[in-house]
């Protein structure tokens, strides 16, 4: 009713502004909790969630054991919940929300189960028979219509032909009925993407300090390690989850700049990680569960490794785990690596890249990859004229003065400041690509290295040809050399 005429009848009413958006991102930090029963866990807005126990419910004592532990936990962080079990979603979710709860597991008290419900195997037909049509997640005018007919409960429903229904209430009705009997399979879509490999430890007392916390990421990486070893792979994105005592639960994960299976080097890695993050990760009264889940595995062939030691396969893991290391303390966008690009234009011939998404051996391409037609990173021509260990942003226009017009400069002005020209090599002259001026103007580019009396080595140019692409070339400071 109106909240008007409700404080009318019972002025001390407590009332308080509606959040939906609070509502949802407290549901999914409940949702997030729950993954410790189970990796698959999924949203049902507003107030509900879906867990899919199958095979999980052995490591707590049963599906009954399972619900009381979820209800107590919750209970003692202040929520109220009702928990259904059962062979389907939908009968769950009716028996949750329209059932009698606490009447169906046997041999216990219902003061003791009263917010739980587990409906014995093969019986979800005959548990779902008495309760109302609104249990089968139908609309309000579905449900209306459907009390205008006459038909109040499951049971109208499940025993009048299905043709007469179909047609004047819809197939929706008929599918959902089918899929709350377990006639038709009804999916689940789980908030969290569900891990290739994962290793969890619980605790009967919680743990609090550091090293227990890397001890047991060592350990969980080494059980891990002995599965992606079976498969011939290794993990690309782990994700460590920390399950705190009172409900909060820390999530880290990071990318490998390699497939890795080492256990010292995961424990190294979070190590870093937790030294970076601090107080952000606080364990309050102790993590009574800890989780290291492969989220993304590749293949991960073993090594030949060469007798006198030193090879190049040992040189790229060892650069790779440096760039886990600086990845997990930085963060992994922040470490990028330059892979040369296919083109004699300064300005494009390497691109930044994230240094965990580059190939190990960008350097060397394998026969193997040419043979797959895979794209090969091109390689720097030995030959080719050195390039300023410092390229800026953008080029810098300058003033210069040459004793010929194709000639170097004699002497030139960058920022305020006048260099003469002790040594000058070059051109190099480098053409732009037509495909890239909309005008269809292809100007040319003549670069000199250049050492000025001052001691600054530069790398300049000249843009543009007398008498041919521009009536007065224009002049450039491009890099710096060491």
């Amino acid at each position: 009713m109106p909240l008007a005429d409700a404080r009318a009848r019972y002025p001390a009413l407590p009332a308080a502004e509606a959040d939906p958006q609070a509502d949802f991102r407290l549901l999914e930090t409940i949702a997030d909790w729950c993954d410790r029963y189970t990796p698959l866990v999924g949203l049902d807005p507003p107030d509900g969630l879906k867990l899919d126990i199958s095979g999980c419910a052995h490591l707590f004592g049963g599906e009954a054991a399972l619900a009381r532990d979820l209800v107590d936990r919750l209970g003692r962080q202040g929520f109220r919940t009702r928990v259904a079990v059962a062979d389907t979603l939908g009968c769950a979710w009716a028996i949750a929300r329209y059932g009698d709860v606490g009447t169906l597991i046997h041999g216990e008290s219902i003061e003791r189960a009263a917010c739980v419900s587990i409906v014995p195997p093969g019986k979800v037909e005959t548990a779902m028979r008495p309760l109302p049509v609104a249990a089968l997640r139908s609309d309000s005018e579905t449900v209306a219509a459907l009390a205008a007919a006459g038909l109040c409960s499951i049971a109208d429903l499940a025993d009048r032909p299905r043709a007469p229904l179909a047609a004047r209430f819809g197939e929706e009705l008929m599918r959902r009925l089918d899929r709350a009997f377990g006639r038709i399979d009804e999916p689940m879509t789980p908030r969290l993407p569900l891990p290739a490999a994962f290793a969890e430890r619980r605790f009967a007392e919680p743990i609090v300090h550091e090293t227990c916390v890397l001890d047991t990421i060592e350990r969980l990486a080494r059980q891990l390690a002995q599965v992606l070893e079976r498969r011939g792979e290794g993990i690309r994105l782990v994700q460590l989850a920390l399950f705190r005592a009172d409900g909060v639960v820390h999530r880290l994960e990071f990318g490998t700049g390699a497939p890795l299976r080492e256990p010292v080097r995961v424990r190294r890695l979070f190590e870093d990680r937790l030294a970076a993050l601090d107080d952000a990760c606080d364990p309050g009264f102790g993590f009574d569960m800890v989780r290291l889940a492969a989220l993304v595995t590749e293949r991960c062939d073993p090594l030949q490794i060469g007798l006198a030691g030193g090879n190049a396969a040992n040189r790229a893991e060892e650069l790779a785990h440096l760039i886990d290391r600086l990845g997990a303390r930085f963060g992994l966008r922040r470490i990028t690596r330059l892979v040369p690009q296919d083109t004699h234009i300064p300005e494009f011939a390497v691109a930044a890249v994230p240094a965990h998404a580059a190939r190990s051996t960008i350097d060397t391409p394998s026969p193997s990859s040419r043979l797959r037609g895979e794209a090969e990173t091109p390689e720097q021509d030995s030959l080719a004229p050195s390039r300023p260990i410092r390229l800026l942003e953008r080029p810098e226009p300058i003033e210069a003065v040459a004793e010929v017009p194709d000639g170097p400069p004699v002497r030139f002005r960058w920022r305020r400041v006048l260099h003469e020209v002790a040594h000058a090599e070059g051109p190099e002259r480098i053409a732009m690509e037509w495909w890239r001026d909309a005008e269809g103007r292809t100007l040319t580019r003549d670069y000199f290295r250049v050492e000025s009396k001052l001691g600054a080595r530069v790398w300049l140019y000249r843009e543009g040809l007398y008498g041919r692409e521009t009536d007065r070339p224009r002049w450039y400071l491009h890099g710096l050399f060491a």
